[in-house]
C-alpha cells in the first residue's frame, strides 16, 4: 500500500466523493472500504460522534496498517432534544434515507419554522500507525423544511435548509456544499493541522 494512501472509512459513495475532492489537492490516494477485502467488524457504540469516529479509525488503522480517516456525522434537531444525533443513519432502520426523512418529518409535524432549527455536526478522527490521532469537528446550522427540495446530496440534505444560501443542501453543487457543510468545515479545520501532522 502506498504510504501516501489514506483510507476513508466509508461505503457511502457520496461521502467518498466529497473527501476525494478535498484530499486530491494534497497528492493523497484516497481509498474506501470497498477497496479492501478483510475489514474488521466495528460496533459503533460510542456516546458521541467523536467516540464513534475514533473507534472506526483506530480499529481499521490497527488492522490494516494504513492511515485512516473516519468521521461520524449526523443531524441534531433542537425540538427533538438532539435526535436523531448519533443515530442519524439508523433513525428509522439501517441506512434508509427515505425512511429516515419520513420519520423526521412525522416527528416535526405541525411545528412552525422558527421551532425547526437544527444543525449538522461532523467529527473527524485520523489515525496512522505509530502516531497520535488528529481530531477536528464542524457544524452547519439550518432549518428542517416540511417537504424535500433538491435532487443532490444524500441523507437529510433535501430537508436541511441553509438560510445564508436560501437553498437546501440537496440544491447545492458539490463545491458549494464543500464550502458550507459540516464536513467541509471540519475538513478545513483538519487540514490546517494535517500537513504538519502527516510529515512529523
Amino acid at each position: 500500500m502506498n504510504e501516501n494512501t489514506i483510507l476513508i472509512a466509508t461505503n457511502n459513495p457520496g461521502k467518498a466523493r466529497e473527501y476525494a475532492e478535498l484530499f486530491g489537492a494534497y497528492g493523497l490516494e484516497v481509498k474506501t472500504l470497498k477497496d479492501f477485502t478483510e475489514i474488521p467488524a466495528i460496533v459503533e457504540d460510542g456516546k458521541t460522534f467523536t467516540e464513534n469516529a475514533r473507534k472506526k479509525a483506530q480499529t481499521l488503522s490497527d488492522a490494516l496498517g494504513v492511515a485512516v480517516l473516519a468521521d461520524d456525522s449526523g443531524l441534531v434537531v433542537d425540538a427533538l432534544n438532539g435526535e436523531p444525533g448519533i443515530y442519524s443513519a439508523r433513525y428509522a432502520g439501517d441506512h434508509d434515507d427515505a425512511a429516515n426523512n419520513r420519520k423526521l418529518l412525522a416527528n416535526l409535524k405541525g411545528l412552525p419554522a422558527e421551532k425547526r432549527t437544527a444543525h449538522f455536526h461532523c467529527s473527524i478522527v485520523v489515525t496512522r500507525p505509530g502516531k497520535e490521532e488528529l481530531v477536528a469537528s464542524g457544524d452547519a446550522n439550518g432549518l428542517i423544511l416540511e417537504e424535500a427540495k433538491g435532487a443532490g446530496g444524500f441523507g437529510y440534505d433535501p430537508l436541511f435548509y441553509y438560510p445564508p444560501l436560501k437553498k437546501t443542501f440537496a440544491e447545492l453543487s458539490q463545491s458549494e456544499k464543500n464550502e458550507v457543510s459540516h464536513r467541509g468545515i471540519a475538513t478545513r479545520a483538519l487540514m490546517k493541522k494535517f500537513a504538519n501532522w502527516w510529515e512529523e
